[in-house]
């Protein structure tokens, strides 16, 4: 395969969505500084024991879980853009602020483990902003398969910023500690000019609808039982991404007795198997479905994490290669979860719902980072380490059988398979109404007298002639299908008793 075939999956975006990649790539280099070397840090430099580092990390994901959410609805309502600008100026301020916890512990007459606590949460309410906007914003700029390559695009600018990070991190670190904390804080300010004064207004802002509504609307959007299903799998996804960060770390440099230069450099497998494999293969899997792929995503987790538990009372040379191991397989099954589970929330609401849903999916992972940060952590706090990775690998089957029973919950065409209907049909299908279209013409047996709850609020901007297309032939004799228009333009569907034939009509927006 040539480089320009390796380079194919990354043509044929609009400028923004590249914008968008640089300065994810950008931002995330100055996380990728810091990361895996916090956990080190503040356990073993300042000294606040590891089940409270986990804390911290609790409070991190709250805080961006929280942002998160805020960043989806404000998204919907204020646009992508402002969101997404903002989050960059205010974290600017709070990464930075890391490298002065034990300053911030000493004027304030707190613990430094309270002192971390407190910055961290206040950092992951300014950084969840970003993500759901963001993320909402591709999903604007893109259609169809091409929505999964551009997914799988930010994914690749995040995995080669983390690499550069990581090597430069290490570096940082063995001369100076702190300098870590500083460039991260540094590189989200330099991304929120870059998105200033290159990044176009492409969502309209919904404003004129009342404060009450909107609250309306984004709780309907978020309480779809699909999108809440999938976002209890990736709670239990996002666990296991949290060991890398928490866990294992303290594995390598305890265990194994790594430097943080090593620790770094070996950290590079997880963002190059990323930047070389990731787009191929979400070419390679664009016919699967994509709850099948996440079944296989959750397996190759389980199979990191048994490498784990394999290295204490190894040599050292095999332990290493335990932990690369783990590092080159999860990558794996991370290349597998996060476009598709990305791709399959945006495609089951509407377009005004999106930034909602996909911030609720950030909110799981979220969580997911916490608790697994927390739960590791304690794991090693009370001498059961060996516990832990056991019971990650159940955890991991749990959520390959839950991937498979969600996908008899949801249309192929949800689920990234082409239905084989005309073009212009599938790209309606698929932008327009892909809950409400889907679910009447894939599943005829939910015919009834009354259309079921799911469906309320999930039929977006329909002609008559679509109404009576999509609709028209599901419904007994005797019923009348009438569309009112609901909030923020919406519309929404309710049956009357009616002796006529299903109307065609629809009141003028």
């Amino acid at each position: 395969m040539s480089v320009r075939d390796l380079l194919a999956p990354l043509r044929g975006f609009r400028r923004p969505v590249y914008l968008i990649a640089g300065g994810q790539l950008v931002n995330v280099f100055g996380a990728g500084l810091v990361y895996p070397f916090a956990t080190i840090h503040f356990h073993l430099v300042v000294g606040i024991p590891l089940s409270l580092v986990g804390i911290g990390l609790l409070a991190n994901n709250l805080g961006l879980a929280t942002g998160t959410a805020v960043g989806g609805y404000a998204a919907d309502r204020y646009g992508r853009r402002p969101v997404m600008i903002i989050s960059m100026a205010l974290s600017a301020a709070t990464l930075a602020a890391y490298a002065s916890v034990e300053s911030i512990a000493s004027l304030a007459t707190v613990t430094p483990a309270l002192a971390f606590i407190g910055v961290a949460a206040t950092a992951g309410l300014t950084l969840g902003l970003y993500a759901p906007a963001s993320q909402a914003m591709v999903a604007d700029l893109t259609t169809g398969d091409q929505r999964d390559r551009g997914y799988a695009l930010l994914k690749v600018a995040n995995n080669a910023g983390f690499g550069l990070g990581f090597v430069v991190g290490g570096v940082l670190y063995s001369v100076a500690q702190l300098s870590v904390f500083l460039g991260n804080g540094f590189t989200s300010g330099v991304v929120a000019v870059v998105l200033f004064l290159g990044l176009p207004r492409v969502h309209e802002s919904t404003r004129d609808v009342s404060f009450r509504d909107s609250v309306g609307d984004w709780g309907a959007a978020i309480t779809e039982r699909r999108v809440l299903g999938l976002a209890v799998l990736n709670v239990g996804f996002a666990v296991m991404y949290a060991q890398m960060q928490s866990t294992v770390p303290v594995v390598a440099t305890e265990t194994l007795g790594l430097s943080s230069e090593q620790l770094g450099t070996l950290y590079v497998l997880n963002p190059a198997v990323i930047v070389l494999f990731q787009l191929p293969i979400v070419a390679a899997i664009t016919h699967w479905r994509r709850t099948r792929g996440l079944a296989v995503s959750a397996a190759l987790w389980g199979a990191s994490m048994a490498a784990v538990w394999l290295v204490p009372g190894v040599p050292v040379a095999l332990g290493i290669g335990l932990v690369g191991a783990f590092l080159v397989v999860r990558t794996l099954g991370e290349i597998l979860h996060s476009p598709l589970v990305t791709s399959l929330a945006s495609d089951l609401g509407t377009t005004g719902e999106t930034g909602s849903q996909l911030s609720l999916l950030q909110v799981a992972k979220r969580l997911g980072f916490g608790i697994g940060s927390a739960v590791g952590g304690a794991f090693f706090d009370y001498g059961i380490s060996q516990l832990l990775w056991p019971t990650l690998v159940g955890v991991c089957g749990l959520l390959a059988v839950g991937a498979l029973v969600l996908e008899r919950r949801i249309t192929p065409t949800e689920n990234g398979l082409s239905t084989g209907a005309d073009p212009s049909t599938e790209w309606f299908i698929r932008e327009r109404s892909s809950v409400a279209v889907n679910y009447l013409k894939d599943r005829p047996r939910v015919t009834r007298p009354a259309l079921p709850v799911d469906l309320v609020g999930n039929l977006h901007n329909l002609t008559p002639q679509q109404i009576t297309t999509w609709l028209g032939d599901q419904h007994r004799p005797g019923q009348m299908i009438t569309v009112p228009k609901g909030r923020s333009g919406v519309w929404v569907v309710q049956e009357t008793p009616s002796s006529g034939s299903t109307s065609d009509t629809m009141p003028a927006s």
